[in-house]
């Protein structure tokens, strides 16, 4: 910025006020000095003020991104009930047999999976930070139950196939046939699309200002593959096998010690949704899956 100059004194004069021919006449404005000196300094003071508001203005652009001059209110999803586990935490196990079955495969499972390499459209990584700046705990916190719908191979081919577009982009971290397959889809530190506008007992993660909060930064994500004649609208099916369930039970005792995740934490699709449009995984019985962790000994405390 720079200061406008003042002309001289001098040339505020009229040569013919100054002239040694004529007698010397004081110019008005000397009787009256106070208001001018009160103009000048008004004058200085409003000049100084618009600098200093400048350079402020100045300052606040060239603060880091961490730190924005206006910083966004966080905004908090919208109110809902709180989610009420179905889950029974007991010490107690009352099938020896299921619980040795369920041992064997959950040893089966820590040595070796399937794998699938899904294409990376349809996954990105846990984000440090939300779109307000704030540090955010990525850990696994949250375990989502869904159901593909369709079969299983189904599923994997969408999962490889390139989608440019974000609202054709999904992923889970796990797949669970019918007959008991687990596939790993997608690496448990990886964040997987398995939930758009979405949030659990008031939490959520807002990446995207223009787009509401989801749960896919803090949570796991697992379908179990739909029997045929639930591939429709319909809100119900014949359900899942117990196969399914040994499997599903097996791979939450491992992703429960792992991070940890209580039991409070495993709701479904149904619940952390927030467009009231998914009611997966339909006809799912909690009570099959309680017996299963409780042998396992996931429930006790």
């Amino acid at each position: 910025m720079i200061r406008p100059q003042q002309a001289p004194v001098s040339a505020a004069l009229p040569g013919s006020l100054c002239s040694h021919d004529a007698p010397m006449i004081r110019p008005q404005w000397r009787h009256h000095w106070p208001l001018w000196l009160l103009a000048a300094v008004l004058l200085g003071v409003g000049l100084g003020g618009w600098i200093d508001r400048g350079e402020r203005s100045a300052v606040g652009r060239l603060r880091p991104p961490s730190q924005p001059a206006n910083p966004m209110v966080p905004i908090q999803p919208p109110a809902r009930p709180r989610w009420v586990s179905p889950l029974v935490r007991s010490c107690q196990s009352g099938d020896p047999e299921q619980r040795l079955r369920l041992e064997q495969r959950l040893r089966a499972l820590r040595s070796s999976v399937a794998t699938v390499q899904i294409h990376p459209t349809n996954y990105g990584q846990r984000f440090q930070r939300d779109v307000f700046g704030r540090r955010l705990d990525s850990r696994p916190q949250l375990v989502v139950l869904h159901e593909t719908v369709y079969g299983i191979g189904s599923a994997i081919n969408t999962f490889v196939t390139p989608h440019p577009s974000d609202n054709d982009q999904v992923s889970y971290h796990a797949l669970i046939g019918q007959d008991g397959s687990v596939v790993q889809v997608l690496d448990p530190s990886k964040r997987a699309f398995g939930a758009g506008n979405s949030a659990f007992n008031g939490q959520w993660v807002m990446t995207n200002p223009q787009v509401g909060g989801s749960v896919n930064n803090f949570a796991l994500h697992v379908s179990l593959e739909t029997p045929l004649d639930g591939e429709d609208n319909a809100p119900t099916h014949s359900g899942y096998t117990p196969a399914q369930y040994d499997a599903l039970a097996a791979l939450l005792a491992e992703w429960m010690a792992r991070y940890p995740i209580p039991p409070e934490h495993i709701t479904t699709h149904a619940h952390v949704d927030l467009g009231g449009e998914r009611s997966d995984p339909r006809s799912f019985q909690w009570a099959e899956l309680n017996t299963r962790l409780q042998n396992l000994g996931s429930l006790c405390g």
